[in-house]
Formats: C-alpha cells, sequence, structure tokens
C-alpha cells in the first residue's frame, strides 16, 4: 500500500472543508464540522480574568505555528513491519487488541478473534462511521459538544481520526485493549475516542500519547458506561515537553455503572486538562484517579467536576502529584449535588508532593450541594520532602536518590495499588523512577 499523500494544512476555516471532503464525510458531520468552526470563532480566547485560567496562561501558544498532517499512511498488517519502539509498547501489556495512530492515520488494529465473534468492535472512528454508523452518529459529540470550550469547537473543526471501542451486552473483554497514538513534530493533533460499554459489560481500555517536538494535542474523549456495565479507562499522556497539550473528557455513568479513569499527565510544556464524570442515573459509582509529576519548567493544570444529579450514586476522586524544579501544577475540582440526588457519597483529594523550592502547586477544590441527605468531603495537602525523613533512610544505608525515590514511589502508592492492569502500572512507577533520577 502506498502513501496517500496531501498538503498539509494551516488551521484555518478551509482546513475543516478540505478534511470533511477528503474522507467524503456524510452530510451531517461535514455541516458540524463547519458548525464547530463558527464556533471556535466565537468564543473568545480564554484570559486570566475567568477562574479556570486565572493560574493558567497561553503565552507563546499561537495556532500558525502548527501543521495538519492529512496524509493517510499505510496499514501494516503485522507486528513485524511496526517500528520497535512500537513492539517494545505493545509488549508491555498483555492485551486482547491494540490500534495504533500515527498522524492520525490508524497503522496497525488488531483483535482477538473471540472478541469479533461476540461482537466487540474496536477500531478507528472512520472505520467505525462506515461500519457502525448509526452507533456513532447516536454517540459523537452527544456528550461534549463543540460549544464546551474554545479547544473542543477547535478539536470538532480539525479533528481527523479516533479511537472507537464498543463492548456488547453482557460481553466481558478479559484483557486489557491498548492504543498508541503518535503525532509529528510541529503537528497539531486532534484525537478523538469514542468509547461505549453496553448494558453489563466490562473493559480495561488504554490509551498512550506520545508526541514529537514542538507538537500541540487537542483531543477529545466520550465514555458511555452504560448500565451495570464496568469500564476503566487508563489514559497515559507523554508528549515531549516541548508541547501544549489541551483535552476534555467526559464520562456518562448509567444506573449501577463503574466506571473509573486514570489520568497520567508526564509530558508536554502545558497541559490543560478538563474531566467531567456525570452520575445520570441511581447506583452508578465514578473514581477518578490521577498521577503528575513535572520536570524543568512544565505546567499541568487540571480542571474536574464530579457531577451527581441522580440519587444512590458515589464518586472518589484522588489527584496526587510530585513537583520538582520550576515545575508549577494546578488542581480546580468541583462536586456539585444536583436537587433530589439524596443518599450522594463524593470524595475528592489532592495532595501534593514539592521536591524543591522553585516548584508550586496550586490547589482548588470545591463543593456544591443542593440537596440535604449526603456525605461529601474534600481535601488539599501540599508539603515538602522532610530532612529526617531522608536522614532515616540514609542512616540506614541508602543513598540519598534511592531514599528520595522510595518516599516518591511511596507517595504514589495510593493510586498506584488501584491500577488495575500490571503492565501498565510498571510503566508508571519506571517513569516515576526515571524522574526522581534513578534511570
Amino acid at each position: 500500500m502506498t502513501v496517500q499523500t496531501a498538503t498539509p494544512q494551516t488551521i484555518a476555516a478551509s482546513a475543516a472543508q478540505a478534511i470533511s471532503e477528503q474522507f467524503d464525510e456524510p452530510q451531517w458531520l461535514r455541516q458540524a464540522r463547519l458548525n464547530a468552526w463558527e464556533t471556535f470563532q466565537e468564543i473568545p480566547w480564554p484570559t486570566y480574568k475567568e477562574e479556570t485560567w486565572r493560574r493558567t496562561r497561553l503565552t507563546g501558544f499561537k495556532l500558525e505555528d502548527y501543521q495538519l498532517s492529512t496524509a493517510r499512511l499505510p496499514r501494516l498488517s503485522s507486528r513485524a513491519e511496526l517500528p520497535a519502539e512500537l513492539v517494545a509498547e505493545l509488549e508491555q501489556i498483555d492485551s486482547g487488541g491494540a490500534l495504533i495512530f500515527d498522524q492520525g492515520s490508524l497503522i496497525y488494529a488488531e483483535l482477538d478473534k473471540d472478541l469479533a465473534e461476540r461482537g466487540v468492535v474496536f477500531t478507528d472512528i472512520r472505520t467505525a462511521l462506515e461500519q457502525e454508523a448509526e452507533l456513532v452518529r447516536t454517540h459523537f459529540s452527544a456528550l461534549i459538544p463543540a460549544s464546551e470550550n474554545k479547544f473542543a469547537a477547535l478539536h470538532y473543526a480539525l479533528w481527523l481520526n479516533g479511537t472507537f471501542l464498543y463492548v456488547p451486552k453482557r460481553v466481558v473483554v478479559e484483557k486489557p485493549l491498548q492504543v498508541i497514538i503518535k503525532q509529528g513534530a510541529g503537528q497539531a493533533s486532534f484525537h478523538h475516542s469514542l468509547i461505549i460499554g453496553d448494558i453489563d459489560s466490562e473493559v480495561v481500555i488504554v490509551e498512550d500519547f506520545f508526541g514529537s517536538k514542538d507538537g500541540m494535542s487537542d483531543s477529545v474523549a466520550e465514555v458511555y458506561p452504560k448500565a451495570a456495565s464496568r469500564v476503566h479507562y487508563l489514559r497515559l499522556q507523554n508528549l515531549d515537553e516541548s508541547a501544549w497539550n489541551f483535552a476534555t473528557m467526559r464520562a456518562s455513568a448509567y444506573r449501577d455503572a463503574l466506571y473509573r479513569q486514570l489520568q497520567a499527565s508526564w509530558g508536554s510544556h502545558l497541559s490543560k486538562v478538563w474531566i467531567d464524570l456525570d452520575m445520570e442515573e441511581p447506583g452508578s459509582h465514578g473514581e477518578l484517579l490521577g498521577l503528575y509529576f513535572p520536570q524543568h519548567r512544565q505546567h499541568i493544570d487540571h480542571h474536574t467536576n464530579q457531577k451527581h444529579k441522580r440519587e444512590h450514586c458515589s464518586s472518589d476522586l484522588l489527584f496526587k502529584g510530585a513537583l520538582d524544579e520550576h515545575t508549577r501544577s494546578v488542581y480546580q475540582g468541583i462536586i456539585k449535588v444536583w436537587p433530589g440526588a439524596q443518599k450522594t457519597d463524593a470524595y475528592q483529594k489532592n495532595d501534593n508532593l514539592i521536591l524543591s523550592d522553585g516548584a508550586r502547586a496550586d490547589s482548588i477544590p470545591g463543593l456544591e450541594i443542593e440537596a440535604d441527605d449526603v456525605r461529601c468531603t474534600h481535601g488539599a495537602t501540599s508539603a515538602k520532602v522532610q530532612d529526617d525523613y531522608l536522614f532515616y533512610l540514609m542512616a540506614r544505608g541508602l543513598s540519598r536518590k534511592t531514599a528520595k525515590r522510595m518516599i516518591v514511589q511511596g507517595f504514589f502508592e495510593e493510586v498506584l495499588n488501584r491500577v488495575p492492569v500490571p503492565g501498565v502500572r510498571a510503566k508508571l512507577e519506571a517513569e516515576i523512577a526515571r524522574r526522581v533520577g534513578l534511570e
């Protein structure tokens, strides 16, 4: 198969039209794309006057610095054709299926035969538009509209491709499914993830984001844990430290569903991430877990919403970050309880470990409660590594680096213990060790 080349597009209204024509999109999708560009134009750029942007600035960010890759890369048929580094990534997880995206093209796909026979659809959105058109049309942009924020609008105007996963009713996917997303140097990437766990299904999906120098990622993820389903979404962001990263995510949990999401924010120059968990029907339970460990002058900003709309729902949020050198983190979170959402049980906690005098962590948890029979608690901590702890470990023969690594590893253990995939946990532990300076 040969590469279908196309002239790289700049970010403009003409690009939205050109993408739609290149992929011969259905009219509803083409119109949605063009409407999204208009919405992007109407929404002003955020400023420090907005509460959610008061501590995060876009200084130095210019859309005109990035190109859209519209080349359609060839599909590879076996792992033997993949570069060694991608094979190594795949081998870290014992998976039931894998997708690899490169510059917006799906270049490799595999799925266990048994899962395919049971009706699991694990492919790219372009293929799903042809084979599962009604599923895509029903769920695409239904959770996150283009009007959500300026970056969501830009995403819907310029997205090329993305992950599509559908797990049928009462199907349990025993092994995790794995997705690798790569982007090229100087490119803008707009990956869309559409994940649907139907009634009484179960699945774990892992998405890994990698990027070359001077890129920009603007992704959206929509997750549907239907009634009594168990959906685990593990998302690892490891872009180059020169990249800008924007991500908007929302899960909508239905009756008696369990949803767990892990957000690991390692890379990028600046990350602004919105994560919403909507408890749509009674009895649902959600967990939001976060890890971040910025280096040098990285800036990591997470904004979460735990929205309790119905009674007898519970949610648990735990975000933990270690900050070194001249880094900064921002965490803003809200637990919102709707009127009538009685017996809500919601928890929110953000812990920060400060490893240098030049690092800073801002944490702003909050509650908005409109029901009177609830249990909602939140908290935030920020502390430095105590010299007494280091001295205690060093007095027992450990080097300073090893002692520091043990303290940091222990700090993250509360989140790591809740990661359901051993291969993912091993990757996280290795990255933490590398950032402490042992690897």
